[in-house]
């Protein structure tokens, strides 16, 4: 019996080893890590990304070399030399006749792919860091150059796509349509697939994607369209005037003050208001058109917002949400061993920690939407100062943009912020976003735990406990106030003959000397509402580099103020509407030659140009005994006084004239 037991021990501890050993032995060999709880395993797509790439890079460098032929066949000459091929350019900025729809959609789309870079491991797509057994330190470090690199690579990516609009050709056209639809196709291929990918928010990507999509979906209807348009119409140029004319005309143009127009005493009210609406929102003049530069800006910068907002709420919300829902009767154990007691009923905290929480999202969501609010505002805003600025530079005015530029010939320095301003405004306008929306949540949630909540509630009041406390102190700095401005209206004050003047000098001393320990507490208080005035301030407009965050003595050392002026100073002096409408119309005036007679759209009507135009024509009115009439002596001289203080013109005249001051303004 002993033996046998014996045996049947062996056995059965035999059994349990063979049952453990088994464990190891039938594992697959290419295990895979357990998913935790409510984790969602990332998407495969049916084709890699790596393959996608390859074949977009691939078009696009076929596109790119079918350009650079296009080019060289449509703009050789003899005297270009061994027969270089061209290259059309992405976008011509200084231009102010090209569509400006394209550019801003390609700068779109582009920036929006760097912006999906951000929850990606693997910043090129043909290269991947996920297969390391470890992704220690090093991993990471090698990480560094190649999102350097994929800076470049997107640029590249999207340059054709850009560059197809600029050519002007069927061909280009035609190979904008193709290379758009192939674009736009596997971008809607990838987020058909992959809807919900769980590296930051599942939804995040197909949300993220969305002004990329609304581009690319631009650009695949805009060239189709413009291939029709240039084979029905093979002779469409010039058929518009174009905008350095409508320009010239609307600036000459004395237009009389409609009587429709004036608001009548029933809507007087209603059109003040509107007037003074339209004071600080941009709202588009006829004959006027900010620089693509200006646009771009204005369309990044919102593409910016849609996109650090988007960022910022996928990240904190959901986190608070499921924090929230997983709140159970053990949270009162923490809060006590902390020494926070909120009620002795446990269900009860527990509601209230819900609430608190819940409280902390309608926060944090409102200083989102407020930040998002006040940066289109802002925006708005600064669309209408740089028309007023642009238009004061384009006739020649002073602006106050801190101290005087000792040239206006382009400079090194110029040419790197002009080159660089879309960028600076955008990477602005991201961090001016955080910046708010950490500001405006930390003043939304002190405001509600120490304001509403207790009043709710009706506990903690730990504000109106302090100011229960502390009223004699506010008490008397609000009496010390109130008292030296009734005494300086009505004691230190006179007026005799229409105009004021100081009296009771010796209670005035007296009164300083006495309340000087109170004016120094009531500067102490001043002098926090000030650093918290100067940092709202300057926290909300970080993102506009129309307006310097530093003292006017000390712009020079804002260097996006620093920017913005180099900006100017450059559209000023080389895309200058009224000099190329003067250029066109003096190559319009007709030369002694006989030549063929123009086309209907491509002469100049007289009878339908503004006076300040017909100023241009070589006809000696004076010989023929016509008068001046006073509106072409306007018109004239408005001329004249355009083109005199033209930055583009002044580099030509004389040395001394350079030196002249705007707008009359004494040295």
């Amino acid at each position: 019996m002993a033996s046998q037991a014996a045996g049947n021990g062996n056995q059965t501890s035999s059994e349990v080893t063979d049952d453990y050993s088994s464990w190891y032995i039938e594992e697959p060999p290419g295990r895979s890590e357990l998913q935790p709880e409510g984790v969602e395993p990332p998407c495969q797509p049916s084709a890699p990304p790596a393959l996608h790439h390859a074949c977009l890079a691939s078009l696009s460098l076929l596109v790119l070399l079918l350009l650079a032929l296009l080019v060289r066949r449509r703009r050789l000459w003899p005297g270009c030399g061994h027969h270089r091929p061209g290259l059309p350019s992405p976008v011509d900025f200084l231009t102010g006749d090209r569509p400006w729809a394209v550019p801003t959609a390609v700068f779109m789309v582009l920036f929006s792919s760097l912006c999906l870079l951000l929850p990606e491991k693997d910043p090129l797509p043909f290269l991947s860091f996920t297969s390391a057994s470890s992704p220690g330190i090093g991993t990471r470090r090698s990480r560094g150059p190649w999102k350097l690199l994929a800076l470049l690579y997107y640029p590249a990516l999207y340059y054709p796509l850009a560059a197809c609009a600029t050519a002007g050709h069927q061909a280009a056209y035609l190979l904008g349509t193709v290379l758009s639809w192939t674009h736009f196709g596997i971008q809607v291929w990838q987020r058909a697939e992959c809807l919900q990918d769980p590296k930051i928010y599942k939804y995040y990507s197909v949300l993220a994607s969305l002004p990329l999509l609304l581009g690319l979906g631009f650009l695949s209807l805009w060239y189709p369209v413009q291939l029709v348009q240039s084979i029905r119409h093979q002779t469409g140029a010039g058929l518009k005037t174009s905008y350095s004319e409508e320009y010239l005309r609307n600036l000459l143009c004395g237009k009389r003050p409609d009587s429709r127009t004036c608001p009548d005493s029933k809507h007087g009210l209603l059109s003040r208001a509107w007037a003074r609406f339209q004071h600080f929102i941009y709202t588009p003049q006829p004959g006027f058109r900010l620089p693509l530069k200006l646009v771009i800006s204005a369309t990044l910068t919102g593409t910016a917002t849609y996109q650090v907002a988007l960022l910022l709420l996928v990240t904190v919300v959901p986190t608070v949400q499921k924090v929230r829902a997983g709140i159970n009767t053990d949270v009162s154990y923490l809060l006590a061993g902390f020494g926070i007691v909120l009620s002795e009923d446990r269900q009860e905290v527990v509601e209230l920690v819900k609430h608190h929480l819940w409280t902390v999202e309608v926060c944090y969501i409102s200083a989102l939407v407020l930040s998002c609010s006040l940066t289109f505002l802002l925006l708005i805003r600064s669309l209408r100062t740089h028309r007023a600025n642009l238009q004061a530079l384009h006739r020649g005015a002073a602006l106050n943009l801190g101290p005087p530029l000792q040239s206006t010939h382009p400079s090194r320095q110029a040419i790197v912020s002009w080159m660089s301003f879309s960028a600076y405004q955008t990477a602005f306008t991201c961090l001016g976003l955080l910046a708010q929306q950490v500001i405006f949540f930390l003043g939304t949630t002190a405001l509600a735990f120490l304001v509403f909540v207790p009043v709710f509630h009706g506990r903690n009041l730990l504000l109106l406990r302090f100011l229960e406390s502390t009223w004699p102190f506010w008490l008397t700095l609000a009496l010390a106030v109130i008292l030296q401005n009734i005494a300086a209206h009505w004691v230190f004050l006179e007026t005799h003959h229409g105009y004021p003047e100081l009296t009771n000098r010796r209670v005035l001393c007296t009164a300083t000397f006495l309340l000087f320990p109170i004016n120094m507490l009531v500067g102490a208080v001043v002098a926090v509402w000030r650093v918290l005035l100067y940092s709202l301030y300057n926290t909300a407009h970080l993102g506009q580099m129309d307006l310097s965050l530093l003292p006017q003595r000390a712009t020079t050392l804002d260097p996006g103020y620093h920017t913005y002026r180099n900006f100017l100073r450059i559209e000023s002096s080389q895309s200058h509407p009224a000099v190329t409408a003067f250029c066109i119309l003096l190559l319009q005036v007709p030369s002694p030659r006989p030549q063929p007679p123009l086309a209907p759209q491509d002469s100049l009507r007289p009878s339908e140009e503004e006076e300040g135009m017909q100023l241009l024509q070589t006809k000696d009115l004076m010989a023929k005994g016509a008068g001046p009439k006073s509106s072409q002596s306007r018109a004239r001289w408005g001329l004249a006084y355009t083109l005199l203080h033209n930055p583009a013109l002044q580099a030509f005249r004389k040395a001394a004239l350079t030196r002249a001051r705007t707008n009359g303004a004494q040295s």
